[in-house]
């Protein structure tokens, strides 16, 4: 049984590296150096690797045995696939609270949208992306599935690179717009069009951005 220093370690160094990865400190094709990283993050070789090999489980990292360990590139189709998945659990979220969202989990859902648009409109991309997550987590959070909010978990770092794109473009205004029609069909318990725009949002995420 490890120890819980350990797993501590190891997640301290998972979540470090993840960040560096999505926020794009580690850009796609990076070197990725245990004995470098373990010195940067002031960690030991074992974390590091450990973190290492669950990057690359979830496709944020590659490695050639003997050869390298690297940042993936954003490639168009993971990230498909990922918004995809992601895309489908916010639906059954929304499918299955769109006739009990209460006005006040609506009103911080627009409270939270207009966070998005005034970070979007002032171009501070963390702000947008802390937002958004605010936007989308009230209905998964009411629908209460622990399987579904893990798989969302699981799938968004691949999804996050290419938010970032979408959120510096000028796309992003459409984003808000969504986001508006989202909180209206479920304000007005409108569930087919809840269900409708949701795929429409995260149909735009890999429809508009150019890797």
């Amino acid at each position: 049984m490890e120890t819980v220093g350990r797993h501590l370690l190891r997640d301290a160094a998972y979540g470090r590296l993840l960040g560096a990865i999505v926020d794009g400190t580690l850009a796609p094709g990076a070197a990725l150096r245990p004995d470098d990283l373990a010195e940067r993050l002031g960690l030991s070789r074992a974390p590091i690797r450990e973190a290492l090999a669950r990057l690359a489980g979830e496709g944020l990292v590659e490695t050639k045995p003997q050869s390298y360990t690297r940042v993936t590139e954003v490639v168009a189709k993971d990230v498909e696939d990922a918004a995809a998945v992601v895309g489908a659990m916010h639906g059954l979220a929304v499918l299955s609270i769109a006739s009990t969202l209460t006005p006040d989990q609506v009103e911080r859902m627009r409270e939270a949208n207009a966070r998005f648009a005034a970070a979007v409109a002032d171009g501070d991309v963390e702000a947008a992306l802390t937002a958004d997550d605010e936007v989308h987590a009230i209905p998964l959070r009411a629908y209460g599935n622990a399987a579904a909010t893990g798989t969302v978990d699981r799938y968004t770092p691949l999804v996050r690179r290419a938010e970032r794109l979408l959120f510096t473009s000028a796309q992003a205004s459409r984003s808000v717009r969504l986001h508006d029609e989202l909180i209206e069909a479920l304000a007005t318990r409108d569930e087919a069009r809840a269900v409708e725009v949701n795929s429409t949002i995260w149909g735009h995420l890999h429809h508009s951005v150019t890797f």
